[in-house]
């Protein structure tokens, strides 16, 4: 038989492409629709600033202290987020992964993503506002007075919505890790005298960290990409002018496309630039699977 009358289907098995492999063209197709052609249309449209410049949005950017400071704003809130996160569910994790109700437990804990940022950020303007239910009750209490607490429109009010959404989806990604290492070696250390501590250390720890680095990373974006928790429960013009509120500015007040673009590259610069650190410092760790093989 020439390979003219072989079917088309069976040349394309030969070559390693079969049904399953051909249902990969969608997903490639949603790739190329809402990332790869819209970054590089945002990155062109970068080097094309109202002066004609090349580097002219650049060099803008990091010339106006009201501009680049937006980095570091960013940042004092993403990193500090991402860090209290990713401590506080670790030891969640341990425990929930040995509790009986362990779905519901879980599915209580992700509420807040259900709800959204917006919800969440009107719900804590009802609560922790002024005229709050936690404001009053400090005080009728005596422990503070509406002038002396507040908690919104500032910097703790983004701080803690960005910890209110942010910790459910931290805590399922640690969940997954923490299930995912085989009992048998921490009972094995537990019989040989280690206590809970050196167990930890030296078992779980260096297990974990891969994958802690990756949860690290995927929440850091998260939080770094803060925007309406810091108009709604921040101070846009002030302490919690974050990066894409800046981007925001330039696009729709400016109707500058051309630098909000840019400032959405410098955005995705400084993640990357994180991101690539936290995955590189993985090896001080652990070189190896994420999590103990069970069975």
């Amino acid at each position: 038989m020439t390979e003219a009358n072989i079917p088309f289907r069976v040349r394309l098995a030969a070559r390693g492409v079969d049904g399953v492999t051909l249902l990969v063209i969608p997903a490639l197709i949603l790739l190329v629709a809402l990332f790869l052609y819209p970054f590089s249309y945002g990155l062109i449209l970068s080097f094309r600033p109202k002066d004609g410049t090349l580097f002219g949005n650049y060099g803008h950017f990091f010339s106006d202290p009201f501009l680049y400071k937006t980095i570091w704003t960013t940042l004092a809130l993403a990193i500090p987020v991402t860090i209290i996160n990713l401590v506080a569910a670790v030891p969640v994790a341990f425990r929930v992964r040995k509790m009986r109700y362990q779905r519901l437990i879980t599915t209580i804990l992700v509420l807040p993503i259900t709800l959204g940022t917006v919800l969440v950020a009107e719900g804590m303007l009802n609560y922790f506002g002024p005229q709050g239910w936690f404001i009053r009750t400090l005080t009728l209490l005596g422990l503070g007075s509406p002038s002396s607490i507040k908690l919104v429109h500032n910097y703790w009010g983004v701080f803690l919505s960005l910890v209110i959404t942010g910790f459910p989806f931290t805590f399922l990604l640690t969940l997954s890790y923490v299930s995912g290492i085989d009992v048998a070696l921490e009972n094995a250390a537990a019989t040989l005298g280690a206590r809970s501590a050196a167990r930890f250390r030296t078992i779980f720890l260096p297990l974990l960290a891969p994958g802690l680095a990756i949860t690290f990373c995927l929440s850091f974006v998260q939080a770094y990409s803060v925007f309406p928790s810091a108009v709604l429960l921040g101070a846009p013009a002030g302490p919690t002018r974050v990066i894409s509120i800046a981007a925001y500015e330039a696009a729709f007040e400016q109707y500058d496309y051309s630098l909000a673009s840019a400032i959405a590259m410098i955005m995705g610069g400084v993640q990357l630039v994180v991101v690539v650190g936290v995955l590189m410092s993985r090896s001080l760790f652990y070189r190896g699977p994420a999590a103990g093989a069970k069975g």
